[in-house]
């Protein structure tokens, strides 16, 4: 769509709503005014009225599983699943077969994007003990962050070497983004509980093998050795209350150097849920208390917690039905992530100011992401329309997850996404897919 004219929206962005439209060109945004004219017969106009208009999501934190685990997720279906939940931008994480510890491997999931992404993407480079010569070859400016695994998770890239993950935290070009779970804790617990139960270890015991203590040891190390060596770090995924004492509300978020993420799951789900949800809900931090997820909440609302994201971290049905041991922690997310913080804002618990803030605006700014992120003149137009009065059940018919289920399965939410935009073009519209178009672009990023 080269001219495209939103008309009557109640735009959401930088703290207020307003009423106004909004004319593209050329995937930018060219003009936001109280009331613009087609100024040419060629423009698509969409009537916006009764919905909101928001800057395009970004998330930080999406496992495609392209290449190597594509039987889960491809970067095709889980960005086609992405902006159908208003997430126009994303960043992937390393923990493929194989892996993306060298210049070659993240090169080539870059060209995998280009030719079938929905959704503007790049990539994180994975860092492992042994593969510092080639971080320092990352050039910044094409590439989102390092992830560094500080406890091991789906793919084990464990970077466990006190001396190396100094080396890395004083030398890397790039941010640091970490998941931070003390692995002795994890092994020593695991023990204990198989020694207990063998391999079917009651999934309510997860919390308690992944505990809030393996959680704050890591958290911790990662902050203070961040301090010492003056590395840029963002913790991924919080899930504990204890964790939020390492962090600082402090503003502007520009000039924090240790910032942190909480993911949808731990908002959404405590350990009461696992008695119904079973191993579905397994993901690695583990879900904890209400207490915690209250407290997260919270900390999302005070500026503790600076990004929510996904974790969009996709297995099969049949993995996720194992015995406790043998089910892989994660579950599919990019869909339904936004309907279900709407569903919060109905509550009374967030404003759309602040689901903006922490999805759209602070990703921008934390990854220095160049021109998306807002709703402004001149930016790309990534966009969302919602209706915040259009209930939906989540169910089999409409996830559109390759691995075919959603831990929301039979949810209702009260908002839905209408409309999604990625360079001014229209990919989704009430629960139905654009063709294919190849309008997505490799995000560049300030720095």
């Amino acid at each position: 769509m080269k001219k495209v004219l939103i008309k009557n929206a109640k735009i959401v962005n930088e703290g207020k709503i307003r009423e106004a439209d909004v004319f593209i060109e050329d995937g930018i945004i060219v003009e936001i005014a109280e009331s613009i004219s087609a100024k040419s017969p060629n423009v698509n106009i969409f009537d916006a009225e009764g919905t909101h208009l928001l800057p395009g999501l970004i998330d930080d934190q999406v496992h495609f599983r392209e290449p190597g685990l594509t039987h889960k997720e491809t970067i095709e279906m889980g960005s086609r699943a992405a902006v159908a939940g208003g997430i126009t931008s994303f960043i992937e994480m390393p923990n493929t077969i194989p892996q993306t510890t060298t210049i070659e491997r993240l090169e080539e999931k870059f060209r995998i994007a280009e030719k079938s992404s929905y959704a503007n993407y790049s990539f994180m480079f994975g860092g492992t003990n042994d593969n510092l010569e080639e971080i320092l070859k990352v050039d910044p400016k094409t590439t989102a962050a390092l992830k560094l695994f500080l406890g091991s998770s789906t793919g084990n890239m464990l970077v466990d070497d006190e001396k190396v993950l100094e080396n890395i935290f004083s030398k890397s070009p790039l941010m640091i983004c970490a998941h931070c779970e003390d692995e002795d804790t994890i092994r020593k617990n695991t023990e204990e509980y198989v020694a207990k139960y063998g391999d079917d270890i009651p999934i309510e015991c997860h919390p308690k093998i992944r505990s809030e203590e393996a959680c704050y040891k890591s958290s911790s190390r990662a902050v203070a050795l961040a301090k010492k060596t003056g590395a840029r770090l963002h913790v991924f995924h919080l899930s504990t209350a204890k964790e939020l004492s390492l962090f600082t509300n402090k503003k502007p978020l520009k000039d924090k150097k240790i910032t942190a993420e909480v993911c949808i799951h731990h908002l959404w789900f405590n350990d009461s849920d696992y008695a119904k949800k079973g191993t579905f809900i397994k993901w690695n931090p583990a879900v904890k208390t209400e207490a915690d997820q209250k407290a997260l909440l919270q900390g999302v609302i005070d500026d503790y917690i600076d990004v929510i994201a996904t974790d969009h971290a996709p297995h099969t049905k049949q993995e996720k039905k194992n015995v406790y041991t043998k089910a892989p922690s994660g579950g599919p997310l990019v869909q339904h992530a936004l309907p279900a913080m709407l569903q919060f804002h109905h509550q009374g618990k967030i404003s759309l100011e602040k689901i903006v803030e922490k999805m759209c605006h602070n990703p921008a700014i934390l990854f220095d992401i160049k021109d998306r992120g807002y709703i402004r003149e001149g930016y790309k137009a990534d966009l969302v329309l919602v209706d915040l009065n259009a209930p939906w059940a989540v169910q089999p018919d409409n996830i559109a997850y390759k691995c075919g289920w959603s831990p929301f399965e039979g949810t209702t939410f009260k908002s839905r996404v209408t409309h999604t935009f990625v360079n001014g073009n229209l990919v989704y519209r009430n629960f139905k897919h654009q063709p294919f178009a190849n309008v997505a672009e490799r995000l560049s990023f300030d720095r």
